[in-house]
């Protein structure tokens, strides 16, 4: 418990000195993106994925490892991917291979099967995207992994997998860190390097979690405990789909951008989306306690779609109905 304490508080501090010490190398390295006409560096990623691993590689490759190494490396492996990613902008498929080969390596076959093991991958993959997805505004992604990894040390805490609760915990803690640079207006983003590394993490922790239990309620406590990546992932699918555009065309479809449609500042989008958050994953731990029973886990589930639908009647995309006539038709030459 002390080393937790300490390995958290130190992740914290640690991961916002490094954040703003890698602001200057990002900049001159070009490693940034552009959010509503600013310049934000990717070196929240970077610094998170190096203290993370650091400081929960210390307790692993000490005399008391909890037996989370190949987490770490799988993480690694993923967080290298998304780096790349930064600066050369891969193409969607390289990624998804190289999270779907790294997910199948660390899956808990004996406990959970072949078949739901899979499944596992499946879920970790999509939830990786899903964090991907909520980095494209200030302090969500950072709010949705600090809130998710909690929730999965705690849910480790209850069964005893110290390794686990370590990990994430130190991962939630380094989040926080990042949150101080992240907050609106942002200052560091995560990029895909520490987006994709933490929702990995967070995922594959939770499979680890939940293997040996059963395969509905271990779906609903994993649905739960990432509530919002879920529920924006999905969102983003119905909506391109529904409107005929391709799935991996970025757009202004998420989640926080239809909440800032409807009125809401950028701080105010991410405090409701993060106590909407907060609460799949409070009710995910008590369900994993067994606290509540598996009918809360449907309202968790339930809600997140009311929340969908609702949201997918807000119009996002141009109405290409909207432009002139003129506009629309075909330029014409007069000869002569």
């Amino acid at each position: 418990m002390l080393y937790g304490i300490t390995a958290a508080a130190t992740a914290l501090l640690l991961t916002a000195l490094l954040a703003a010490v890698l602001r200057a190398p990002a900049r001159w390295l070009r490693l940034i993106e552009r959010r509503r006409q600013r310049e934000v560096p990717l070196s929240g990623g970077v610094a998170v994925v190096v203290v993370t691993g650091a400081v929960a590689g210390v307790k692993e490759w000490s005399s008391a490892g909890g037996g989370t190494a190949g987490l770490l490396v799988a993480g690694g492996v993923v967080a290298l991917l998304g780096l790349v990613d930064d600066v050369w902008r891969l193409r969607r498929w390289v990624l998804v291979a190289g999270t779907v080969v790294a997910a199948a390596c660390v899956v808990p076959y004996a406990e959970t099967g072949v078949g739901t093991g899979l499944l596992g991958v499946v879920w970790a993959v999509g939830v990786t995207f899903g964090f991907r997805g909520l980095d494209h505004a200030d302090g969500l992604a950072g709010t949705a992994g600090v809130v998710a990894a909690f929730g999965v040390a705690a849910c480790a805490a209850v069964d005893v997998m110290d390794g686990i609760a370590v990990l994430t915990s130190v991962l939630a803690a380094a989040l926080t860190g990042f949150l101080l640079h992240n907050w609106h207006p942002a200052r560091v983003a995560l990029g895909s390097c520490g987006s994709m590394s933490a929702g990995f993490v967070i995922a594959m922790s939770a499979v680890h979690v939940r293997a040996g239990f059963g395969v509905g309620e271990s779906a609903g406590v994993l649905f739960a405990l990432t509530t919002l990546a879920a529920a924006d992932a999905v969102l983003v699918l119905l909506s391109r789909r529904s409107g005929g555009r391709p799935l991996v065309r970025s757009g202004p479809d998420h989640l926080a951008h239809r909440l800032r449609r409807l009125g809401l500042t950028v701080p105010g989008a991410t405090l409701l989306l993060g106590i909407g958050a907060f609460s799949g994953v409070l009710v995910g731990v008590l369900a994993h306690a067994g606290r509540v029973g598996s009918d809360a886990l449907w309202w968790v589930a339930g809600s997140a779609l009311l929340v969908v639908f609702a949201l997918l009647c807000v119009p996002v995309y141009a109405d290409r109905r909207t432009l002139s006539s003129q506009v629309r038709a075909p330029l014409r030459v007069r000869s002569g």
